[in-house]
């Protein structure tokens, strides 16, 4: 997983148009691109909750949402955008892959001021919970119909990514699931649910690949992650999210050729990372002398973490480089007789270290002299690597001046011309299902 800085999303995304299509999980995935285009922090349980609220670190609700009736029936709306200098955020809110609404979206993306560079989309849990018996069939013929809308209406320097469905817990306790669907069946399962999502996954990703579209199995990747999800059995915490970013702009970048920053290897990985700060501490035993702190290759010395966790100040870097430690000679110490149990996971009580092991320490009988093993307590080896705050970033700007005085997307939407519409071939359209 590239774990990158808010300074090199900016630098991604610098003059791009993203816009985010989906239901209340992919309103998270534009929360945390939103978030991460300005602050190296991740997002609050509340801001995870909330939904169609007026404003949200700096962006604006424009149709729906607080602005109209906060309900969950399948004709909500909410419409969300962020605009700076030099990036556009914008979300849809959908309960159906291809409808009339759809197709309003549609039209107005094609219409717009500004071609989209990005669409990042997925629509499948409404698709088949909402629609009643057919609810399957149905998503499946709007795939296509929408598919080929898209080849219709999207200009070919567009990057379309569709995200397959994340895995959903054994029980969903929210009022996700009404207790009558459309057209007054009773209310789905949740094992016949998780059936219908495996099957509109593989058809998603089938139908997407045959018109030539970006797919990002979100399934596969979360699939052993379900800790991750929240009481509901839906939603997904913070740490998920930011995951989920990470992967989004890791296929960005590859998509456009560009080289994303290569963290050391022994920087934590995501497990270690999102569990920051927590030590596993074993009591000593008696009669056993002093332990023997050996480094397992598998868990080098590792720096805190990137990004700090939510509530507690960000350290500012310092203005100088910090001297390198004079290196100490090691007094003698006597030789303890062989003991029948030591332990490779160094405890340090400091949190300029995380060590994390998820295996047992291991018990021996005895083991034979070695070269990587001793009998005498080494001290902490010295990290003389520079602090991550003093690597300069690498550029990932594709053709772009670093400052701009106003961006393309400062100026107000009127004053800027319009792009020349597109006319879809003659021949039958697709209606809605």
């Amino acid at each position: 997983m590239v774990r990158l800085l808010a300074s090199e999303v900016q630098q991604l995304l610098h003059n791009k148009f993203v816009v985010v299509l989906g239901d209340s999980v992919h309103r998270a995935v534009y929360k945390d691109l939103v978030l991460l285009l300005q602050k190296d922090c991740l997002l609050t349980n509340k801001q995870l909750r909330t939904k169609g609220e007026l404003s949200f670190e700096k962006d604006q609700l424009k149709m729906g949402g607080e602005l109209d009736t906060l309900h969950n029936r399948t004709d909500y709306r909410e419409v969300r955008e962020f605009c700076s200098d030099h990036h556009l955020v914008r979300f849809y809110f959908l309960t159906r892959v291809y409808s009339e609404y759809m197709e309003s979206v549609l039209e107005e993306l094609q219409s717009g001021n500004h071609a989209p560079d990005v669409i990042i989309m997925n629509s499948c849990l409404w698709d088949v919970s909402r629609y009643g018996r057919n609810s399957l069939s149905s998503y499946k013929q709007n795939l296509e119909n929408l598919f080929g809308r898209m080849d219709q209406v999207l200009p070919k320097s567009c990057l379309l990514v569709w995200n397959t469905a994340m895995p959903l817990g054994d029980k969903i306790k929210a009022a996700f699931l009404p207790q009558k669907c459309k057209g007054q069946y009773p209310r789905i399962s949740v094992a016949t649910l998780k059936r219908k999502v495996t099957q509109a996954n593989l058809y998603s990703h089938a139908e997407a690949t045959k018109h030539y579209f970006d797919v990002l199995d979100l399934n596969f990747h979360f699939r052993q992650a379900r800790k991750h999800l929240q009481g509901d059995g839906v939603h997904w915490n913070e740490h998920a999210h930011r995951k989920l970013s990470y992967l989004l702009l890791a296929h960005m970048a590859d998509a456009w050729g560009v080289e994303l920053p290569q963290r050391d290897s022994w920087e934590p990985d995501f497990e270690a990372w999102e569990s920051s700060g927590q030590v596993e501490e074993r009591q000593p035993q008696d009669n056993l002398g002093p332990q023997v702190f050996a480094p397992s290759p598998h868990c080098p010395f590792r720096p805190p973490p990137l990004l700090p966790s939510p509530g507690l100040p960000i350290r500012p870097p310092p203005l100088l480089g910090c001297p390198l430690p004079q290196p100490q000679q090691m007094p003698p110490f006597p030789l303890y007789p062989q003991v029948s149990y030591f332990s490779s996971d160094p405890v340090f009580q400091s949190d300029e270290f995380y060590i994390h092991s998820d295996s047992p320490p291991p018990t021996h009988t005895g083991y034979a002299f070695e070269g990587d093993f001793s009998f005498y307590p080494q001290p902490p080896v010295p990290n003389f690597r520079p602090p991550c705050h003093q690597r300069q970033a690498p550029v990932v700007h594709r053709g772009f001046p670093r400052h701009f005085a106003r961006g393309p997307y400062s100026n107000p939407w009127r004053d800027r011309p319009r792009r020349p519409p597109k006319h879809s071939p003659v021949g039958l359209e697709s209606r809605p299902q």
